[in-house]
């Protein structure tokens, strides 16, 4: 499935598919297909993008438009 949120954010911070892909240890093919849905994401990937961009997993999965992750 394709989530908005990822490419946004990746493309906010001024990143290429290649940065994220070197972050995520992945090469840039695998990258941009899991950017265009082709492949689905991994629960440790969305992971370690919300980790690398300090926000919420539904942020990434267009859940939420709250970008940080509630602590309760």
């Amino acid at each position: 499935m394709k989530y908005k949120n990822i490419r946004s954010i990746r493309e906010d911070n001024d990143m290429t598919q290649q940065q994220m892909a070197k972050i995520l240890n992945v090469s840039q093919n695998t990258y941009s297909q899991y950017e265009t849905g082709k492949i689905e994401w991994t629960a440790s990937t969305l992971i370690k993008i919300a980790d690398y961009f300090d926000v919420s997993v539904d942020y990434l999965l267009d859940r939420t438009k709250n970008k940080k992750i509630n602590h309760s």
